[in-house]
């Protein structure tokens, strides 16, 4: 879990203006900061934007260029490609500390106020202005646009207690500032751009292009410091709203993302995200990626709509939840997930996917066949090359094997008996340094190969009535 507590300044960082400029500190804008952090990080061959899998070869370049120019920038894609995780990153482009004026609600730097209040502090105490310090991780401000977001929100507006207080309604000091002016000198996203009403996206034109802010009808400029980002659907399938068009153009960069292209970095994904609650083998978690996959091109499916990378991380949780459940109720000291315990998975992910109409109540069936076709292809994949032709002939000489969710993994071993090269397929199936010994395992390394025969036709396979129970046997 991510630690959201903000640090404490380092003890020895100056705290006055006076020993601010005795230092030497030079004041650089968030722009300035990022370019040279991230040129830095690029010299010394460190990836820019930690946790975000998938993107080296094309998100990536695009993203490292528009920050070196100095563009704002909106990230484009379907839901579930890790766009608000790429943009909470860049935060970790900025310098660590930054010097604020002590008790500025904009952040402002030491030497270049820039509200009436830190003009005013600044005149009187000279040398003696208070310094504080401000961590990187207090200067990324974030808004998921929604329908009842105000003009004054993002903005500003009139603060009646500052009015009720005696100052006049000309004072600029009675303003109330909003998200955007309290990020200056830092990041400032907006999830879901095109969400943000027509009216509202009018107010953010000044601050990307002019870099101030107006507040109803004050004569007000206050010079901005700070990176706008933005995240966005892609508008030919988005009915809620658009980017206005004056609006895209001041952005500097719009930048395309994507799903994994690789099934590697789709299980690396599953594996870095997923909070599994007991132990999920390896060439499981390949089925959950490949089965993703296969959702997100069947033509079942509306694609405009995207199939999110949370649909494979909620599965492989479900996978081990499945698991944890047969441990409790059996008493295994290990909860192992096996093949057998994905089917039960499927309607926990219904909610996930967008069917074209025409699939209306086909849904489960549907996603049952795409599981089916992701266990097949990981069968071929992982024992195309294994020879289990001694395992065949004991079916076809008529043995059967029972199997099922409450099937402990001991009793599978019990029922399948010795078999001729399981250091092979245990091997095929989770890799060399697969902790072969476990019986859970090796149970749940056996179990997917009687799936993988049966899906490629050479066992059956009966189901047993009340569910969550099949038997094999021969062809």
């Amino acid at each position: 879990m991510t630690d959201l507590r903000v640090p404490d300044a380092p003890a020895d960082l100056p705290r006055t203006l006076g020993a601010l400029r005795a230092s030497g500190h030079e004041h650089r804008t968030v722009k300035a900061e990022l370019r040279t952090n991230l040129v830095a990080r690029l010299v010394a061959g460190e990836d820019p934007f930690p946790g975000v899998v998938g993107i080296e070869d094309t998100v990536r370049p695009q993203l490292e260029r528009a920050i070196l120019a100095g563009h704002d920038l909106v990230l484009l894609g379907e839901r579930g490609q890790g766009k608000t995780r790429l943009l909470r990153t860049l935060v970790g482009l900025l310098d660590e500390w930054t010097p604020v004026l002590e008790g500025s609600e904009l952040n402002e730097h030491p030497y270049d106020p820039v509200s009436v209040w830190a003009k005013r502090q600044v005149a009187t105490h000279g040398d003696a202005t208070a310094v504080g310090w401000l961590h990187r991780s207090a200067r990324y401000g974030e808004k998921l646009a929604t329908p009842d977001t105000s003009v004054g929100d993002l903005i500003g507006d009139v603060d009646p207690v500052k009015v009720a207080e005696g100052r006049t309604l000309g004072d600029p000091e009675t303003i109330h500032y909003g998200l955007v002016p309290r990020t200056n000198r830092g990041i400032f996203a907006i999830n879901e751009l095109p969400d943000l009403a027509e009216r509202i996206q009018v107010s953010l034109l000044n601050v990307l292009e002019e870099r101030d802010i107006q507040v109803r009808g004050y004569a007000l400029r206050l010079p901005l410091d700070l990176m706008l980002v933005a995240s966005a659907n892609p508008e030919d399938y988005t009915n809620r709203g658009r980017i206005i068009t004056p609006l895209k153009d001041r952005f500097g960069a719009e930048i395309r993302t994507h799903y994994p292209l690789r099934l590697a970095d789709e299980i690396s994904l599953v594996r870095q995200e997923a909070d599994l609650q007991a132990q999920v083998p390896h060439h499981l978690l390949e089925v959950v990626s490949r089965f993703t996959r296969l959702v997100r091109e069947s033509t079942a499916v509306d694609q405009r709509s995207g199939v999110s990378a949370r649909f494979s991380v909620a599965a492989a949780e479900s996978l081990a939840a499945s698991a944890l459940r047969r441990a409790a109720i059996t008493g295994e000291a290990l909860g192992v997930a096996r093949v057998g315990d994905l089917p039960a998975v499927v309607p926990t992910l219904r909610g996930k996917v967008e069917f074209e109409v025409s699939e209306e109540g086909r849904e489960e069936e549907v996603l049952q066949h795409l599981l089916k076709r992701a266990v097949a292809e990981t069968f071929r994949a992982r024992l195309g090359g294994v020879d289990l032709a001694a395992l065949i002939t004991r079916f076809d000489e008529g043995t059967s094997i029972e199997v099922g969710d409450l099937v402990t993994s001991e009793e599978i071993l019990r029922r399948v008996g010795p078999v001729e090269g399981l250091g092979r397929i245990v091997a095929a199936l989770e890799g060399e340094d697969s902790g072969g010994e476990s019986p859970g395992i090796v149970a749940a390394c056996l179990e997917t190969v009687l799936e993988g025969l049966y899906l490629t036709r050479r066992i059956s396979k009966d189901e047993v009535p009340g569910g969550g129970r099949a038997v094999y046997g021969g062809a």
